[in-house]
């Protein structure tokens, strides 16, 4: 009878475990939408459900992890393996979202220092900076397909535009924007081409200002906005003249910047031009003027609005942690801790 009754309790005890394990491991799959949050000095990818503002998981992201980016079906995410302009690092690492797993890295072979990243038409572009060039890589075919030379020092960030015929790369060193569009080639003959005239990329070099890094592309595709990190100051760039037409300054030394949806508003972060004070503001796009100074405790760097135009999300990187902003209130109303210097963010939508 003793023996019956210590089986039963044993049986109900493995019961209870497996039931809490079940509810843990349901409550720890991966949300959709997701934010991922890239912690570059644990080289992890945290992924945060962003209703409760928890992480539900980790999952490793290989060495010295910079920006991220995820697949269109928000299945997988690529993350850059930096290690800075010289570095030898020549991989882009995968982590399957679902499975909560990191998969094989991709090897970039001759191509060093990934950083920016951008998907669009189902591929992954990336910026090389040690080669001074932008790439494409194909998951389908698991190839990278194509390179361009930008002949940039530190070709940074990266973003194609809808269409996917027109590139813009920023590059820290020589203080410019490239903005890479695909042309028919005019004054020469290239010979007969399957479907037409074989088509080439151009290459502009728009002058921005010291160390243009963070930029992003007007909601209406119509303006680029470039942060100068050494400058403390903002280029606008025309898209269709491809000519900078003002640069004004800033109370910061931006490294990121990122348009709100409705495009009457920017946010940079970085750090206080005269040391202190804040380090991530609100601009008003139309009159250029700051509406907004905020103190975030330490060195800010990604930024992420919403694709519903409601929240930013801006990592401090110097502090741990990542700052939720209310864009109608421009207050911050929560903080996400983190593991060691986050940086990149992604939001990752599964369809």
């Amino acid at each position: 009878m003793q023996y019956v009754t210590s089986l039963r309790k044993a049986f109900l005890c493995t019961s209870v475990c497996a039931a809490l394990l079940c509810a843990a491991t349901a409550a720890a799959q991966t949300p959709s939408p997701a934010l991922l949050v890239l912690e570059k000095s644990d080289d992890s990818l945290a992924i945060v459900d962003p209703g409760s503002l928890r992480i539900v998981a980790r999952i490793p992201a290989g060495q010295d992890p910079h920006e991220i980016v995820a697949s269109a079906d928000g299945k997988v995410a690529y993350i850059s393996n930096y290690g800075g302009v010289d570095s030898t690092f020549d991989t882009i690492s995968v982590a399957d979202l679902v499975a909560q797993k990191a998969l094989p890295p991709i090897n970039l072979g001759a191509l060093r220092s990934a950083h920016g990243l951008a998907f669009a038409g189902g591929k992954v572009y990336f910026t090389a900076e040690t080669n001074k060039a932008i790439g494409r890589y194909d998951p389908a075919t698991q190839q990278i397909d194509w390179v361009l030379g930008t002949g940039q020092d530190r070709t940074h960030m990266v973003d194609v535009l809808p269409g996917g015929d027109r590139i813009v790369t920023s590059n820290v060193m020589s203080g410019t924007l490239s903005i890479i569009e695909l042309t028919a080639p005019t004054g020469a003959s290239y010979g007969p081409a399957p479907g037409g005239l074989r088509k080439t990329w151009r290459v502009t070099n728009v002058p921005s200002g010291r160390g243009s890094e963070g930029f992003d592309v007007s909601p209406d595709g119509k303006m680029i906005w470039a942060a100068n990190a050494q400058d403390a100051t903002v280029t606008v760039i025309d898209v269709t003249s491809k000519k900078a037409t003002e640069t004004f300054p800033v109370s910061i030394k931006g490294n990121r910047l990122k348009f709100t949806v409705d495009g009457k508003r920017a946010l940079i972060s970085g750090q206080s031009a005269n040391g202190g004070g804040p380090d991530l503001v609100v601009l008003d796009v139309f009159t250029q003027k700051e509406i907004k100074q905020i103190d975030l405790g330490g060195s800010s760097g990604g930024i992420l609005v919403t694709p519903d135009g409601s929240r930013a999300f801006i990592s401090v990187s110097a502090k741990d942690k990542v700052a939720v902003l209310d864009l109608k209130t421009l207050e911050i109303t929560a903080q996400i801790p983190t593991g060691r210097q986050p940086d990149g963010l992604a939001w990752a939508q599964r369809r």
